[in-house]
């Protein structure tokens, strides 16, 4: 006669085995390598970026050194693919945690890309139109039907199209190539471009008097400005919280030096790190204000400002799919950082507003 209860009896015993190693599994608290990836590369394909507060982590080597004495090796990867070729890696299963540019990321998380988005990573950064010297032209208008590059599925794509909509224009009235900047730099120059929309790594460009700059986005809303977030790989996030946690703590110590007014000379020297010069970051920053911009903070403006990118890149046909904004956010890791930090006042929290 078949025994039940012998069965019942090594299903329980094969059970038991399994808990020890599941307990295991839940208690894993270190990874043997971070893999941290940015867009930005600088002058001359070197992997340093600038502009924001990760960028500067990176460049001073701080995560590397948070992680020494637990053995843990901290990886960079400056991707000159800009945002798409991290959305691939993301996809492979090669990144942990990255700085992103809001269309990329707002396309990847659309594509289902499994992302935590843990904090604000650079706002109210701006975009600039230029073209060549001799140039007649002398606004957007003056550009139609002419050949204007841009690198297409970064976020200056998506300020692009918003920035030519409120204007009263359509890509239909331009003739588009995308090009990087220093591939744009060059047609600007050969005149096989009339114009190009950028980043602040024109400046350099400007002041060799290869381009002349007829437009900035410094008096748009913030939804026509560029801005970058900070997101962690889901799988990464829920197996090593205390690492991200970690990483963030980091993150936000570095945001509130890049944040203090008395820091800029030192700030934008370790920028020019990238290859762009001290001057450039000078320009690109002229009337910002530099607290704002690298406030990690995930307020109810900078939520709003996601929401209204999202929307606008959508009505745009740049991202398809749509997103659950505030289940994407994960705000915990900030607010942690803060109240370790004793910063929970340093940045002022804004309304949907802005006030």
């Amino acid at each position: 006669m078949f025994k039940w209860s012998k069965v019942l009896f090594a299903g329980l015993l094969s059970t038991a085995t399994l808990v020890p190693a599941v307990q295991s599994f839940a208690a894993e608290a270190k990874p043997t390598v971070i893999r941290l990836a940015s867009p930005l590369v600088g002058s001359g394909s070197r992997p340093v970026g600038y502009g924001n507060f990760y960028s500067t982590t990176q460049t001073l080597g701080l995560l590397e050194k948070e992680f020494q004495k637990d053995g843990i090796k901290v990886q960079w990867n400056n991707f000159k693919g800009a945002g798409p070729a991290i959305n691939e890696s993301y996809a492979n299963g090669l990144v942990d945690i990255t700085w992103l540019g809001d269309l990329p990321a707002l396309i990847g998380k659309a594509s289902r890309l499994d992302t935590k988005l843990i904090l604000a990573g650079g706002t109210h950064d701006n975009t600039y139109l230029v073209v060549a010297p001799g140039s007649s032209a002398k606004s957007w208008a003056d550009l139609k039907g002419k050949r204007i590059g841009f690198f297409r599925g970064t976020s200056v794509h998506l300020a692009l199209n918003q920035i030519i909509k409120k204007h009263g224009l359509t890509e239909k009235d331009f003739r588009f190539v995308n090009v990087d900047g220093p591939v744009g730099y060059s047609a600007l120059a050969s005149g096989d471009l009339d114009a190009l929309f950028t980043n602040q790594s024109i400046f350099p460009v400007t002041d060799r008097g290869v381009a002349k700059l007829i437009y900035s986005s410094k008096k748009e809303p913030a939804q026509y400005q560029s801005s970058g977030y900070i997101l962690v790989n889901s799988k990464f996030e829920q197996k090593y919280p205390e690492v991200v946690q970690r990483v963030v703590n980091v993150l936000v110590k570095q945001a509130a030096w890049d944040s203090n007014p008395a820091n800029k000379t030192e700030l934008f020297k370790i920028w020019s790190k990238s290859g762009l010069s001290y001057n450039t970051f000078v320009r690109a920053n002229d009337g910002v204000d530099l607290k704002r911009h690298s406030a990690p903070i995930l307020d109810a403006f900078n939520v709003a400002v996601i929401k209204k990118k999202l929307k606008a890149g959508q009505d745009l046909k740049l991202i398809r799919g749509n997103i659950d904004v505030d289940s994407w956010i994960e705000p915990k890791y900030v607010n942690n950082a803060l109240k370790t930090l004793n910063l929970q006042n340093y940045w002022k929290s804004l309304n949907a507003n802005g006030q």
